[in-house]
């Protein structure tokens, strides 16, 4: 029988800056969020393979407001602790005050609101070690492209710094020395660091010091992880590293890593950067050892790993209903929608009102947006749209950023109108296709594949059965379009998102305030993942 193995990455798509903790037997995870609302995603784990996401840490806007965010900047690396029954999580918000810190009784909250963190200078990637004395320290990177990793001793319990940080450590001599965790073991301090930037040349490396404040000796062989300089490997861009231990002793870093498609101009990634695991051992001299060595791959030994313990999967039909509320896989951009987001305006269905903000805009849109966690799947929603105004438009879109997304959605001309493909490449937007549709509600599919994505439409009856069965709807999908999945590939959009996937409504035409503007009701969500190597669409490309 073949030894048990686990597949990377274990949280995919868009799991950036991972930070890790232990309380008994569970685990618990954070990754940044940049400007997605709710924030700070919290994730629950028995096994350290499974995850299920059970809360944010940031709910409520007076804790910290994200207007202002753009795209890929607002919330950065934070790191999630747990210290004297309570969990403490600091993060960066980079445009605004600076770091902060939260905390919380349960991880699933409510966490309280931002202990600001104020310093003279700008620091981010904000981390939490709380050593055996009782002291508290702060450790952070500092400096920008060429700085290091800053230090600062933190008053408790009112958490207040002592004193400005100072450079303990300035790393082996890559760019951006980020994402520092100062972790005891024994009578060895280590410090673990990224390098190198966070795209094809990032790295893990490690120092280690008796003292908390230094001199830090560099690991013999660093960095301790990365594939730079291998372009072979599946698994790109490894860095951003947290680890924690087992119940029963082994150690286990989280860290990010790009899935890369590989294309003529060279690699494109288009989930963003996802959570990886990878196992650390411990040499006789001390020295930590990831993953034996060897480059990270897709499926590793789950030797040393908890007993495996998998969540329920997800639904694969998401009904709508006021009594249970949305699911917590639902963020919007920069605030919560209020008002225009409704469950009980129309029993069963989710209604989105138009706002004045659209998806190319910063601001808050009328849409309702969660990662694509997965290369291939197949997603489809049943909508009605009411308007008055030809602008008005509502469907399924993909989102990279406000200057690049694509929108499957279904327009308003009088009493039918048409459904169209638009890509927004750099901020110009470009209609691939188009075609007539007739009145009442349409179904949209979008399947998805390493690749490329396929978008189609048809006529339905009854929107609620036609999610419900797909043989219920005798009419055919319609084809309308191809888009390689490099054209909101990071490295053709910038940033540091992954795709998005949801639902929206726009009216650009509406008066101000927006009592005229269009509403779209969607009827559910069918998303069926498929297996990275499923059958790619006829008309997609390859």
């Amino acid at each position: 029988m073949p030894a048990p193995t686990y597949r990377n990455p274990v949280l995919p798509g868009f799991a950036a800056d991972p930070s890790v903790c232990r309380v008994g037997r569970d685990h618990f995870l954070v990754n940044s969020s940049f400007e997605f609302f709710p924030g700070l995603p919290i994730h629950h784990s028995r096994d350290l393979v499974h995850w299920r996401l059970v809360g944010h840490a940031l709910t409520r806007e007076s804790q910290l407001p994200l207007q202002g965010r753009g795209s890929s900047r607002g919330l950065f690396a934070p790191t999630l602790r747990w210290h004297a029954g309570r969990f403490h999580l600091v993060c960066t918000d980079v445009d605004g005050r600076g770091s902060f810190l939260l905390q919380a009784e349960h991880a699933a909250g409510p966490w309280s609101d931002p202990i600001w963190l104020d310093e003279p200078v700008f620091g981010m990637d904000p981390s939490l070690f709380f050593d055996d004395d009782g002291l508290v320290y702060y450790t952070r990177h500092g400096g920008g492209e060429r700085g290091g990793v800053d230090q600062a001793l933190l008053a408790w319990p009112e958490a207040r710094l002592q004193g400005p940080a100072r450079r303990i450590w300035g790393g082996t001599g890559g760019i951006w020395p980020e994402g520092p965790h100062l972790v005891r073991r024994g009578e060895w301090l280590y410090l673990l660091i990224a390098e190198g930037g966070t795209s094809y040349g990032h790295a893990i490396t490690v120092a280690r010091s008796r003292s908390p404040w230094g001199p830090f000796e560099p690991h013999p062989d660093n960095p301790v992880l990365t594939h730079r300089g291998q372009p072979d490997e599946p698994l790109q861009a490894l860095g951003h590293a947290d680890w924690v231990d087992t119940p029963d002793g082994t150690t286990w870093a989280v860290l990010l890593g790009v899935r890369p498609q590989r294309w003529d101009d060279g690699p494109h990634h288009h989930l963003g950067r996802e959570t990886l695991l990878a196992r650390v051992h411990w040499r006789a001299d001390g020295w930590p050892v990831f993953n034996h060595g060897r480059p990270l791959g897709l499926a590793e030994s789950a030797d040393g790993l908890p007993a495996a313990a998998p969540w329920p999967p997800e639904p694969v039909l998401e009904r709508f209903d006021a009594t249970r509320g949305l699911p917590l896989h639902w963020q919007t951009l920069r605030g919560p929608l209020g008002d225009r987001l409704s469950l009980r305006a129309r029993p069963g269905w989710l209604r989105l009102q138009a706002g004045a903000t659209t998806l190319a805009e910063g601001g808050t849109p009328s849409a309702l947006l969660r990662p694509q966690r997965h290369l291939a799947l197949t997603l489809d929603t049943a909508l009605e749209l009411h308007a008055r105004h030809d602008s008005a438009r509502a469907g399924l879109v993909l989102r990279q950023s406000e200057d690049h997304h694509l929108r499957l959605q279904r327009r308003h001309a009088g009493a039918a109108g048409w459904v169209e493909v638009v890509w927004r490449h750099g901020g110009t937007e470009h209609t691939l296709a188009r075609a007539p549709c007739p009145p009442g509600p349409l179904a949209l599919r979008i399947v998805a594949r390493p690749r490329a994505w396929t978008l189609a439409w048809r006529p339905v009856a009854d929107a609620q059965a036609a999610l419900a069965d797909a043989d219920a709807c005798q009419a055919a999908w319609q084809h309308l379009a191809v888009l390689p999945t490099r054209a909101l590939s990071t490295e053709t959009a910038g940033g540091f998102l992954g795709v998005h996937l949801g639902l929206f409504v726009e009216d650009p035409a509406a008066a101000e305030p927006a009592a005229d503007a269009a509403h779209a009701d969607f009827a559910g969500l069918r998303l069926q993942p498929e297996p990275d190597d499923a059958p790619t669409p006829p008309q997609s490309l390859a």
